[in-house]
Parts: C-alpha cells; structure tokens; sequence
C-alpha cells in the first residue's frame, strides 16, 4: 500500500466516524481532538494514523467500516503501518 492510499482509507474512516453520533464522541475523547478542528486535522498523516488507531481498537469498528466501503478487513491495518507511528506496536 503506498502512502496515498493509506491517506485515503484514513480519511474514509475519519468521515464515518465524524457521521455517526456514538463513535464520534468516543473518537474525540479518545485522541482530545475537538470537533471544529477536524478539517485542519484531516491534513496531518500522523493524526490521520490516529484516526486508523481508533477503528482498529475494536474488531467490530474494522468490519463495519470496511463494509460500508466496500473494503477488505486489512486495509485499516495495511494503512495503518504506511503511516507515520504505523511501525510501532501497541498493545491495547
């Protein structure tokens, strides 16, 4: 996967977090993002692997955003390690 890929899978999962009204709470809280810098956030590929942190953190996040675009269930992950911080294992 290259970089521009990743990016795009990123910013898929940002915008279906942002639409729905249970994850997009969780999804603040978790990284202490606010709602109205999203957009400027959206520009960052370190944040955006935060965005791919937060839907790989529950098995049922990964399948039901992958069903919604038409993704196979590694994409998330494979996305994941091409952006920056992806190298690094994390234990949750």
């Amino acid at each position: 996967m290259v970089i521009d890929d990743a990016e795009t899978i990123a910013l898929q999962a940002l915008a279906w977090i942002a639409e729905d009204e249970d994850l997009l709470p969780a999804f603040l809280a978790m990284t202490g993002a606010e709602a109205g810098a999203l957009r400027e956030a959206a520009g960052d590929p370190g944040f955006l692997g935060g965005v791919l942190d937060f839907v790989l953190a529950e098995e049922g996040r990964v399948l039901a955003f992958c069903e919604m675009h038409g993704l196979p269930p590694e994409d998330p992950a494979e996305a994941r390690a091409v952006l920056p911080g992806g190298d690094v294992m994390h234990w949750t």
